[in-house]
């Protein structure tokens, strides 16, 4: 009876908490305030409307999660200010060769392995000129290529008045003096091949500009920093599941980067052979003109690569402290084996706390080589003392945004956790119970992907993610076994210009069309979806126990969650 006195009240305070989700979910896919302003709505909506007092709502705007992405932007700050990334970029693209089909994989591996530390936008801006400096000297300029193909389909078109009325005249002239015909059928032949040269070069040139942010969006799923759906998923667990200690850098890590790999592969296969990149005229020499585009394309990567000159003291230093930071993350707790945490009180050092000594470092480790003779002799000269990073240019450089962003995601999930939204909304999705999990798996992957090409990734995970970890606890399966999946499918956005920064940067170039997007698009989905099954069926079943329903895994709100099922469904109806 009191149970039921206390219903209304708990029916009002999801609704409210309904209302503020839904606002936000309209102002972060119209984008009618800034991502981060409406990501600040919580703290002034929860309080003011009773459903959650600020000291609750404002902590969740710097968890140790957004401690951890800091700490992976301001390293992506510090390689990005002494180039270390370009010189990785052109030492792949050396290695790989100048093969179009060869060097679209080389985009794409040295496209996805920066970002699994940079931003994808900013592997995007600084990948594209790259690119487009490697095409101009394998195909020349675009414009003329564009126009080579323009004046041979006009020509075409005007085909028949040129036979009717241009041919026979010049015939007459040139046969009073027995000459042959200027139309020879091997010239219009030379005129074809010209033509279907230039519109499979670019075809080409389309297909190396959109395999770009492609990788990008791909490589951002493989570590739990490059991503900020991935941090999300981090947090959304430690708020829902604080005994779920499944999920670190290492763990991760482990998971998704065959996965990244195997994805990869598959998009490259699918743009090479969309995009002409497989044809046996790009991996065979039959032609001595392509024969030297090819090695002027390689005098370019090889010239590019000779300016940056011997790798300096502050570029050795920054991929000392990346490697360091890349190691000290795996190895923390990776839970296939022992991790160096456990010399550690148990608990008390994360992923966090790493990632923050760590860049900690960069702000007072030398740029320059010291000098040891000043030591010995105070009059010596002395090198000039410059960090390896400032401050000034980590404020320019982080996306402080994307931080308050991360912050409106825990905050909102929290609001959903605490007024029984989660459980109210999980209690309509009963239904999916008869749907079997693997097929649920793909139905989420699917939607979720879907409907990232419309919202960015961070606000559709935020929304969805609460929802989909109350329809896991409905079901009765390991709430990991939906989460991961609707986490990696959120970066899985290829059919849209708008669908993710990386892909407006390459639409932006004014080659691609929207049609190539979206045709080239709506494949790479497919095969994301299904590698997403794959393993989360195989290798992730294993490494996370999938396939049994863990102790930590109590639902959201216990006290609600008591109640049967079909009891609460009776109240929906008569209350």
């Amino acid at each position: 009876h009191k149970m039921q006195q206390d219903r209304p009240v708990r029916l009002l305070e999801e609704g409210k908490c309904l209302y503020v989700v839904l606002l936000m979910a309209v102002y972060w896919c119209t984008e009618a305030l800034p991502l981060a302003v409406t990501a600040m709505l919580p703290v002034c909506l929860f309080p003011t409307m009773g459903i959650l007092s600020s000291k609750k709502v404002c902590p969740q705007y710097f968890l140790e999660t957004n401690f951890l992405f800091l700490s992976g932007l301001v390293m992506a700050s510090a390689i990005e200010e002494w180039g270390l990334h370009r010189r990785i970029a052109l030492k792949v693209l050396k290695i790989v060769g100048v093969k179009p089909a060869w060097l679209i994989l080389g985009m794409m591996i040295t496209s996805s392995f920066l970002s699994m530390w940079l931003s994808n936008t900013a592997t995007t801006a600084m990948m594209l000129p790259i690119a487009n400096a490697i095409l101009e000297s394998l195909f020349g300029n675009l414009e003329t290529l564009k126009e080579k193909c323009k004046v041979k389909r006009d020509l075409e078109g005007e085909d028949s008045q040129v036979k009717m009325y241009v041919l026979p005249s010049e015939k007459q002239i040139l046969t009073t003096g027995d000459r042959p015909d200027v139309t020879d059928r091997s010239d219009q032949q030379n005129l074809e091949e010209v033509r279907r040269e230039a519109e499979y070069q670019i075809k080409v040139w389309k297909g190396f500009l959109i395999s770009i942010p492609y990788a990008a969006s791909i490589g951002g799923t493989a570590t739990l920093t490059g991503t900020a759906p991935n941090l999300i998923l981090v947090g959304q667990l430690k708020s829902s599941f604080p005994e779920c200690d499944l999920i670190n850098f290492g763990s991760w890590f482990v998971f998704a980067f065959p996965l990244m790999f195997l994805f990869l592969i598959l998009g490259w296969i699918w743009i090479s052979f969309l995009y002409g990149g497989l044809n046996t005229r790009l991996c065979v020499n039959k032609h001595d003109e392509r024969e030297a585009a090819e090695a002027k394309a390689k005098a370019v990567i090889d010239e590019d690569y000779k300016k940056l000159g011997p790798i300096k003291f502050a570029e050795g230093s920054i991929a000392f402290f990346f490697i360091l930071f890349a190691v000290l993350l795996f190895t923390r707790d990776p839970k296939f084996v022992t991790g160096w945490s456990v010399f550690f009180n148990k608990g008390y050092v994360s992923d966090a706390v790493t990632g923050v000594i760590i860049i900690s470092i960069l702000f007072f480790f030398p740029s320059q080589r010291p000098s040891l003779r000043w030591w010995f002799d105070p009059r010596a000269s002395n090198t000039a003392y410059v960090p390896l990073l400032s401050w000034r240019k980590a404020q320019e450089c982080v996306p402080w945004n994307i931080i308050l962003l991360l912050g409106g995601g825990f905050a909102m999930a929290k609001g959903c956790e605490e007024s029984g939204l989660a459980l109210w909304i999980g209690s309509y999705l009963q239904p999916l119970a008869q749907v079997p999990p693997p097929v649920a798996v793909i139905l989420i992957t699917a939607f979720i992907a879907c409907f990232t090409e419309i919202a960015s990734n961070t606000a559709t995970i935020i929304i969805f993610l609460p929802v989909i970890a109350e329809l896991a606890i409905r079901v009765k399966v390991n709430p990991l076994y939906f989460m991961i999946p609707a986490t990696t499918g959120c970066s899985y956005a290829f059919m849209l210009p708008v669908s993710t920064p990386p892909n407006s940067i390459a639409f932006a170039s004014g080659h691609l069309l929207v049609r190539d997007m979206v045709k080239t698009g709506f494949v790479m989905n497919i095969l994301g979806i299904m590698c997403v099954a794959l393993a989360i069926n195989t290798w992730g079943l294993q490494m996370f126990s999938l396939n049994t329903y863990p102790d930590w895994a109590r639902p959201l709100n216990p006290t609600s969650a008591a109640v049967p099922t079909h009891t609460i469904l009776a109240m929906n109806m008569t209350g």
